[in-house]
């Protein structure tokens, strides 16, 4: 096959799956890595995807993620978002005070915090607060106010937000609608981002969990800089030119590699 045919074949695959790994590519047309990546960025160069740390998704990138009413103990579980809560979990230390965030991420975490050591858990949702009355071995704090009726149950206006302006948090966990270089964190609502502001004042570490497809995206509502982050957490799908602009930034970014039972 010329590399033009395999150019327009990476293409078409791309349209068809909405996304294609260096793995894919190599099984495929029998290149090696390094022959995968080539393709890849001549194709970015010409304006014709963008490329992932793990492959290529379009240029209008990934629009299916779990919708805002949805049942969590029985919402299908991503990938991409499990990897990244995997991966927060083990940032959990005996003693600490953490924030987890009230998003899909948050709750996906509880499948991988540990069980076996004593800390405390700061949850702005009656839904994640629910999940946690049976764990011995943690101490739950939930914040007040007015909460919103949808499947987190979550609580973030003036009432939340003093709530943590009261307290010091050792890692907080937070997540939002997009991150960019430029941009930083954003999110959707004024009282969202108002909350998460608070949070991020209130923590020694900031660790920030962004799903790949959500890397480069700008929201309505400005949170915060990048730089306010010690740490990016994302996955394999996440755009490289941008995780390389938020490095420059002075944060650790820390990429999930794609399982190989999800590898198409």
């Amino acid at each position: 096959m010329f590399i033009e045919e395999r150019h327009q074949a990476i293409l078409k695959t791309i349209e068809q799956e909405g996304r294609i790994s260096i793995q894919q590519i190599q099984q495929d047309y029998r290149v090696s890595a390094d022959s995968a990546r080539r393709d890849l960025r001549i194709l970015e160069e010409k304006g014709l995807l963008k490329r992932t740390h793990g492959g290529a998704i379009p240029l209008s990138g990934v629009d299916s993620r779990p919708p805002r009413v949805r049942d969590f103990n029985n919402m299908e579980i991503w990938p991409t978002y499990d990897a990244i809560a995997r991966c927060a979990a083990r940032m959990v230390q005996p003693g600490n005070v953490i924030y987890l965030t009230s998003g899909s991420i948050g709750f996906l975490m509880l499948r991988h915090l540990p069980r076996d050591i004593p800390y405390t858990i700061v949850v702005n949702s009656a839904a994640l607060a629910d999940a946690l009355k049976y764990w011995d071995n943690v101490t739950v704090y939930v914040t007040g106010g007015r909460m919103r009726m949808h499947g987190t149950a979550s609580m973030v206006d003036t009432f939340a937000t003093a709530f943590v302006r009261g307290l010091r948090f050792d890692v907080a966990f937070l997540t939002g609608a997009g991150c960019d270089a430029d941009f930083g964190l954003s999110n959707g609502t004024d009282e969202t981002a108002s909350f998460q502001r608070a949070v991020v004042e209130q923590a020694r570490r900031k660790v920030l969990l962004m799903p790949g497809v959500k890397i480069g995206v700008q929201a309505f509502i400005r949170v915060c800089s990048i730089e306010r982050f010690d740490t990016l957490v994302t996955d394999w799908e996440a755009v490289e030119d941008e995780l390389s602009r938020i490095e420059e930034k002075g944060v650790e970014v820390l990429v999930q590699e794609e399982p190989a039972a999800v590898q198409k």
